[in-house]
């Protein structure tokens, strides 16, 4: 049995009027070849780059501290959407809810403990025997003094009250929405103080210390958030009676 003619034997054949191609298949054959070396050492760079950043050390930290997604946070509606009216009288002492504020009725069941606040809407805590860093849902603090951000009024104020409220070695329940983490590897939290079942989120809105801010999917409590600012606005509370509002940076801040 005869195999036939390959289309290369049959460009090799040389003859009266033939043109031997052989030397540009050659050329095509190994820029070919090229191509496809580089192509494969692209997509293997491009599959990669989440990997490397300011260095391999900061890159493995936050590999290292981002928890599976079946991390111990509630899911949303396990914990009180709004707490129960509780009156608090007199002026605010140090980790207590100022007047205006409501507190829940009960306890709650902590899964994670305040390790240290970063800002007014930003901690770190203890989840499950790591240290994950928790962005509060649904609301925004105003920037603080020597952070990333140029700072912004109310932004101090806001800081100090969330650290009065949740000192280190507070429990805590957190309750997630949709989502777990934020671009930043932060895991995204509606946060109630489990002694006494204050929504956290709920009540730096509801005293002027922090105004909402919504991004869907995570909208469980976005119908309550809106009524606190609302509220807080009428009455001129905080950042609204002091600075106008929320995101007004400081004169001279860069």
């Amino acid at each position: 049995m005869s195999w036939p003619a390959s289309p290369d034997h049959a460009d090799h054949r040389v003859g009266p009027g033939a043109r031997d191609v052989r030397p540009a298949r050659r050329r095509r054959n190994t820029a070919v070849a090229r191509i496809g070396v580089f192509a494969a050492a692209c997509a293997a760079a491009w599959g990669g780059w989440q990997y490397f950043g300011a260095s391999d050390e900061a890159a493995q930290t936050s590999s290292a501290q981002r928890l599976p997604d079946t991390a111990s946070v509630s899911p949303a509606g396990s914990a009180p959407q709004q707490p129960q009216p509780q009156a608090a009288a007199g002026s605010a002492q140090q980790g207590e809810p100022a007047p205006g504020a409501e507190v829940a009725s009960s306890a709650l069941e902590s899964n994670a403990v305040v390790l240290a606040v970063i800002d007014g809407d930003t901690m770190d805590v203890d989840l499950g025997g790591r240290r994950a860093t928790v962005r509060f849902l649904g609301i925004d603090t105003p920037e603080k003094t020597g952070g990333y951000l140029p700072a912004e009024c109310g932004g101090d104020a806001a800081t100090q009250r969330t650290a009065e409220l949740l000192p280190p070695g507070t429990d805590v329940l957190l309750q997630r929405d949709i989502e777990l983490y934020d671009r930043y590897d932060r895991v995204l939290a509606y946060v109630y103080r489990a002694a006494d079942g204050l929504f956290v989120n709920r009540y730096l809105v509801l005293d002027g210390y922090a105004g909402t801010m919504h991004f869907e999917p995570n909208t469980e409590h976005r119908a309550v958030l809106d009524a606190a600012e609302a509220e807080a606005r009428a009455a001129r509370r905080g950042i609204w009676a002091d600075c106008g509002g929320p995101n007004r940076q400081l004169e001279g801040a860069s």
